[in-house]
């Protein structure tokens, strides 16, 4: 594999140690800042939130630059962000600071997964989209417990501060090892818009709020749910975290070795299995081994889906890649911003801190519908060019590869 996804998993790294950190830390910042479990919860809505509407607004102002300074100026984008986060003096200026950080990140993964697939051949694009996207994985088997230990244990502000630092680690990573590819002549904005008048891209999209959503849904308040709920101590939560984050990294490799074999199967597989173990975790929360087996579960099932729904995307998207793979990005944070909230909502209505598993279980069930729906469109031969609205893109024709 090229050695530029490893810079690319290097900003990814950041980019997942700063999404995800924020729910290990949460108690501690709805403390200090004197505010319930579900309002810090904002500090993951807002995020997810940003990254959906910054994702297509920064990809689109970036289509008159190279990919390559796109990537760094994301990159300066998000050290701004989480230096703000770690220096906020109040709750609304620490959601502005997640917002900030959070432009940076739909846009960069987007980018990146566009250059990830362009420098491998067609057959591993998802192989290679694996790899940019183990920087986020591995992420929440490192960056996310050490994170939460400094924020328990030394103040979450310095948690931020030292995010900060990987997103500088991120930039100079970039700088250094991505190749300066000039940006595709003749592609604009409007061409960019076509790709997502395709209708396997839309439904694709769908699975990816819906499907990562119901991870969300479950690990949002994963803190509360751990220690008020299956009984672990607050230290406890630190090696909770490691354990979703293996299943995470293991889902996401399996996601990226057989999505270019049986991308649609694996899918099924996914999503099916995710909802059946999020409804199981509303009994499994309650006992401390069975809460512990669930969680690498949760992570696997969850990430597994993030290579065939970002390669079905790029398929699909053929000619214009790089505003549909920003916005799937999005998408995937639509999800999280989506169930966290109703998580919240169905914890502030009484329902205990097991009840957003519910929430997440239904949502992971809905995008299975969904992956039935694209599959039989896709065999009726219904989801073809004649389905695009003038100007979209060909469904079928796959996305070259540029070695």
């Amino acid at each position: 594999m090229p050695l530029a996804l490893l810079a690319l998993a290097i900003g990814a790294f950041g980019i997942g140690t700063t999404e995800f950190v924020i729910m290990g830390v949460l108690p501690e910042v709805a403390e200090d800042f004197r505010v319930t479990i579900p309002t810090a919860g904002l500090l993951v809505t807002g995020y997810a939130l940003g990254v959906m509407f910054g994702a297509p607004l920064m990809t689109a102002l970036g289509t008159r630059v190279s990919r390559k300074r796109m990537l760094m100026l994301l990159m300066g984008l998000f050290v701004v962000g989480n230096l703000l986060s770690a220096v906020a003096p109040v709750f609304a200026l620490m959601l502005a600071g997640r917002v900030v950080a959070s432009l940076a990140h739909g846009a960069f993964f987007g980018i990146g997964a566009v250059v990830a697939a362009e420098l491998v051949a067609p057959q591993k694009k998802a192989a290679a989209l694996s790899m940019m996207f183990s920087g986020l994985t591995v992420a929440n088997v490192v960056g996310v417990p050490l994170g939460t230990f400094v924020g328990q244990s030394a103040g979450w502000r310095i948690t931020f501060a030292l995010v900060a630092a990987l997103g500088v680690l991120g930039l100079l990573g970039v700088a250094r090892l991505v190749p300066d590819v000039p940006r595709p002549e003749g592609v604009r904005l409007r061409h960019e818009l076509s790709a997502l008048k395709n209708v396997q891209v839309l439904l694709a999209m769908g699975m990816t709020v819906l499907g990562f959503g119901g991870v969300f849904a479950a690990v949002t308040y994963i803190a509360p749910m751990m220690t008020r709920v299956a009984g672990f101590s607050d230290g406890s939560v630190t090696w909770l975290l490691v354990l979703l984050g293996l299943g995470m990294v293991a889902g996401n490799y399996l996601g990226g070795r057989y999505a270019d074999r049986a991308l649609m199967p694996l899918l099924y597989t996914s999503l099916g299995g995710l909802a059946l173990v999020l409804a199981l975790f509303t009994v499994t929360a309650h006992y401390k081994v069975l809460a512990a087996a669930t969680l690498p579960l949760i992570g696997a099932l969850g990430f597994a889906t993030v290579p065939p729904l970002q390669k079905r995307v790029l398929d699909h998207a053929h000619g214009a890649p790089t505003l549909a793979s920003a916005v799937n990005i999005g998408a995937f944070n639509l999800g999280n911003a989506l169930s966290a909230w109703l998580g919240g909502l169905v914890i502030a209505a009484g329902l205990g801190y097991t009840a957003p598993n519910w929430v997440g279980a239904l949502l992971a069930a809905s995008a299975l519908l969904l992956a039935v729906l694209s599959a039989a469109l896709e065999r009726r031969g219904t989801a073809s060019p004649r389905l695009v609205a003038a100007g979209g893109a060909p469904a079928e024709r796959p996305m070259a590869a540029h070695r």
